[in-house]
């Protein structure tokens, strides 16, 4: 009886590790909003870093998080680096380009939890009296990193993160534009 135990346990773990394995290691994840607010005014908001803070969906999760700059204040070559508790982790993001009220593209360096380099990128996009941002956050897992988002819907959870971020970013953004009126 242990013995026909132990031989399904096996069998579920190989079929489980056959399932991982065959999933993309390539990964994209991508959400729009739409926001009130001139695109210029999005874009600031997102081509520098230091105002991040005021709506990065990481940012409530760790206030007492480390953060340090580096580079020029915003656009290509910004980069912040940070260290937080176990929910933000360790890492570093840099604006590798960045077209003024169009596009600001990052690299993710991440070092805590897990090391790994990802891309994220903010489209902006005029839409009448809104503007349109696309995040879209990409990369490539290994097997850990594909077995978690497999058991733990990674995706949805990262989509998550991006409605939040965006919608937090729409608040700024608009608040910004009213008190500016």
């Amino acid at each position: 009886m242990f013995k026909k135990i132990l031989i399904g346990l096996a069998a579920l773990i190989l079929i489980f590790v056959a399932v991982v394995a065959m999933q993309p290691a390539d990964f994209r994840v991508e959400r729009t909003a739409k926001i009130a607010a001139p695109q210029a005014d999005v874009f600031a908001q997102v081509n520098d870093f230091h105002k991040w803070d005021a709506w990065s969906p990481w940012a409530k999760l760790d206030p007492a998080a480390k953060m340090t700059f580096e580079g020029p204040d915003s656009g290509q070559g910004a980069a912040m680096t940070w260290s937080g508790n176990s929910e933000v982790g360790e890492g570093k993001v840099t604006i590798v380009e960045s077209r003024p009220s169009d596009l600001v593209k990052i690299r993710v360096d991440m070092v805590k939890p897990h090391e790994g380099t990802g891309t994220s990128q903010f489209d902006f996009k005029p839409e009448g009296d809104q503007t349109a941002v696309t995040w879209t956050m990409s990369g490539h897992h290994n097997f850990v990193e594909k077995a978690f988002c497999l058991v733990m819907n990674g995706r949805k959870m990262m989509g998550d993160v991006l409605d939040k971020g965006l919608t937090q970013l729409k608040s700024v953004a608009e608040g910004a534009k009213s008190a500016s009126n």
